[in-house]
């Protein structure tokens, strides 16, 4: 249906009438240049279209630190209320971030805590332009990566061995019956670290993925490394073949979709040779990696959506991308910046449409298609930021600045929603 049909046009005239939100969706905002540009994104293409209705929580790092990081809890925990949130980039603090913030400790990343709450999947996939080819010339599908979101290296304990000694791994169950192994004997100094996840957050991920692959209609490629983690590795695949044994093989075969598991290595080398067009699962870690390689190689970190969809059918988009320090450096010395604000624009519209399909809203739902294909419509026309610039295709192309893309994406937004 195309955007708006059956309203009357003093229904959509946003100038005069801004579409209400029933239900709030939980907004989650962020830190340094995405910070800037999520201001932005709503002073100039959402609140004079919507009457914003939002529970607000400020993730940024210093309130992090503030509150002793229960603020990221009660986000969550928010979403999980309401159902659909929307989260801006975020810093996740290291030794350098530490005293630059003058920070009481090096906090998690907000991205695990809410999603080792929700027990979801990331779902990326990239922004697709015409104009902007691919690096890896046999693509010409999207590329989905599912990512694991419980666990891994991003609820790892870890600490510095000083000197000599041993590490062991301890597992005492409820019985008092103990079962050690020797991680390894230090002659000096070095690093331990120590990793888990549990059969439930898997059977979720397991599922989450079967079920977008059929939504989408794509075939689903699952990969780890097994043959060298014998057992932790191996349980993914084991329970993602029973999962699918015993609940999805007839579902795919009738779709005419294929599940199949293979090594990491093996999935890069085949997914670089392939034409796109399939959903990827990967464990937290590997998916983190692989959606950026994905996005680059489409074409830009900040061209890729995010969503997090968690087994109760919890949504929270996000930007997939960081929080573009060095553009913000540049921000505070009063220079212009070109920041490409694609990715944290597809959360807003993501978030946006889902709340309005959840409430029945089609005004919301068919405003966040029309602002999508607006963003999308005003870089086909040539007027983009500098990283995509080098990208395009276009002969002729007119480089802008952060503000200035939003203005122009508001042009064409407003001619969409007038019919003209």
């Amino acid at each position: 249906m195309p955007p708006f049909e059956g309203y009357r046009k003093d229904e959509i005239s946003f100038m005069n009438e801004k579409i209400k939100m029933q239900v709030p969706l939980v907004e989650m905002d962020g830190d340094e240049m995405t910070r800037i540009i999520w201001q932005l994104i709503k002073d100039e293409l959402l609140l004079p279209y919507i009457e914003l209705n939002t529970e607000y929580y400020d993730l940024g790092l210093r309130h992090r630190d503030e509150t002793d990081d229960q603020i990221t809890v009660e986000a969550a925990m928010a979403a999980k209320k309401y159902g659909v949130a929307v989260k801006c980039a975020t810093i996740t603090p290291n030794a350098q971030r530490v005293g630059e913030y003058g920070l009481k400790q090096m906090w998690k990343s907000p991205n695990g805590t809410i999603r080792a709450i929700l027990d979801g999947t990331v779902f990326r996939a990239p922004i697709l332009v015409d104009s902007i080819k691919p690096s890896v010339r046999t693509w010409k599908k999207p590329i989905t990566i599912a990512r694991h979101a419980y666990g891994d290296i991003y609820r790892n304990v870890e600490y510095r061995a000083e000197g000599p000694g041993t590490a062991e791994l301890v597992f005492r169950g409820q019985d008092g019956k103990e079962r050690r192994e020797t991680v390894f004997e230090f002659k000096g100094p070095g690093v331990i670290m120590g990793m888990h996840n549990i059969d439930a957050s898997i059977v979720s991920f397991a599922r989450a993925c079967f079920n977008y692959a059929l939504d989408v209609k794509q075939d689903l490629w699952f990969a780890t490394k097994d043959t060298i983690s014998k057992i932790y590795d191996h349980t993914f695949k084991d329970i993602f073949q029973e999962v699918y044994d015993n609940e999805y093989r007839e579902k795919f075969t009738e779709a005419g979709l294929e599940y199949f598991y293979t090594l990491i290595d093996d999935a890069v080398a085949r997914i670089i040779r392939s034409e796109g067009g399939m959903v990827w699962a990967c464990k937290n870690y590997d998916g983190d990696v692989m959606s950026d390689m994905v996005a680059t190689a489409f074409g830009s970190l900040a061209m890729m959506t995010s969503v997090l969809v968690s087994p109760e059918g919890i949504y929270e988009y996000e930007a997939a991308h960081g929080t573009v320090t060095r553009h913000y450096y540049r921000h505070l010395k009063g220079e212009e910046t070109s920041t490409n604000s694609m990715a944290t624009l597809f959360a807003w519209t993501g978030a946006l449409r889902k709340r309005g399909e959840l409430d029945g809203n089609t005004a919301l739902t068919d405003f966040a298609d029309t602002l999508e294909a607006a963003s999308i419509k005003t870089i086909e026309e040539g007027v983009m930021t500098k990283d995509l610039s080098q990208l395009s295709e276009l002969s002729e192309k007119k480089i802008v600045n952060t503000a200035d893309f939003l203005k122009e994406v508001r042009v064409r937004l407003d001619s969409m929603l007038s019919g003209k």
